[in-house]
């Protein structure tokens, strides 16, 4: 399995302890070679100015690739427009170019921003005219909650990749089945990019609910029986959490996934367990340079 590819998803630190988590995060993912690190991206100045921060330190001391998140919401295009000049600049050739969530946050209604884009299919292409990006996009096994129907989905879908979009990182998912059924339908329609599972290793199960109550994610019956009264034992909780992450990512690979992106909430622990099961190793390079260090 050492042809295998991964990437890690980091958010802005909001404080002084997330922040040396964060960087301790990188530090030890890094000599994995991740395809890229992206850093998720909160609209109307939540986060925008943290993101940048990241983005910039991630380039500058990680030297790793960066791929890095925007949204439509609340901002014009000219707006988004120069926030992508502005990545360009600081070296950002990668975009994950998303809709967003709603101001109000998940569950209110969507009102695209006036003289903004209006989806992550019209920031797709208003970001190539601006650089020639490569740009990721969301897609949604289970659909996305503000879709009418799965083929509706799917639609939105082929229209981010005529827009520019080179991949399509899924929303998490625990049953391996839903991905596999998505991706014949994304085959089916003639979209042939690829579809990289996103990975959410479930270390606290009362939060990753909520997460996907709210998404429309299915958790199976059996993951709910699994961590049932480990609120208060994180031993066991992180123990179990490891192994049904283990034994999804390993069940994908048999299937062919070639490339696995990790939401890692800023934690290494995990993800770098799940990719040294799955064959992937600090490179020979990163060993050489730590030994140096």
């Amino acid at each position: 399995m050492s042809d295998l590819h991964v990437s890690f998803e980091f958010f802005p630190p909001k404080s002084e302890a997330v922040q040396q988590r964060l960087w301790a995060a990188v530090e030890k993912l890094k000599p994995l070679a991740p395809d890229f690190m992206s850093v998720t991206y909160g609209a109307g100045g939540s986060t925008r100015e943290r993101t940048h921060e990241t983005v910039a330190r991630i380039i500058k001391d990680a030297g790793v690739p960066v791929a890095a998140h925007l949204t439509c919401v609340a901002a014009t295009k000219a707006e988004v427009d120069q926030v992508l000049r502005d990545y360009w600049a600081e070296g950002v050739r990668h975009i994950v170019a998303l809709r967003g969530d709603p101001p109000g946050g998940p569950g209110e209604r969507y009102i695209p921003h006036p003289g903004g884009y209006a989806n992550a299919a019209e920031l797709a292409a208003g970001a190539r005219k601006i650089a020639g990006f490569e740009i990721s996009v969301g897609c949604y096994p289970e659909k996305h909650p503000d879709s009418p129907s799965a083929a509706a989905d799917i639609d939105m879908l082929k229209r981010k990749v005529d827009a520019g979009a080179a991949r399509g990182i899924t929303q998490f998912f625990y049953d391996n089945d839903v991905y596999y059924r998505y991706v014949d339908r994304v085959r089916a329609a003639g979209i042939d990019i690829p579809i990289v599972p996103g990975i959410m290793a479930i270390t606290n199960f009362a939060s990753v609910r909520k997460m996907a109550d709210t998404i429309g994610a299915t958790i199976p019956g059996r993951l709910v029986k699994l961590f049932q009264n480990l609120d208060e034992d994180p031993q066991t909780r992180q123990l179990i959490a490891a192994t049904v992450a283990a034994e999804q990512c390993l069940a994908l690979a048999e299937q062919g996934v070639k490339h696995f992106h990790f939401y890692t909430l800023n934690r290494d622990d995990l993800a770098y367990a799940l990719c040294t099961m799955l064959g992937v190793r600090p490179t020979a390079q990163a060993k050489s340079a730590g030994a140096a260090a």
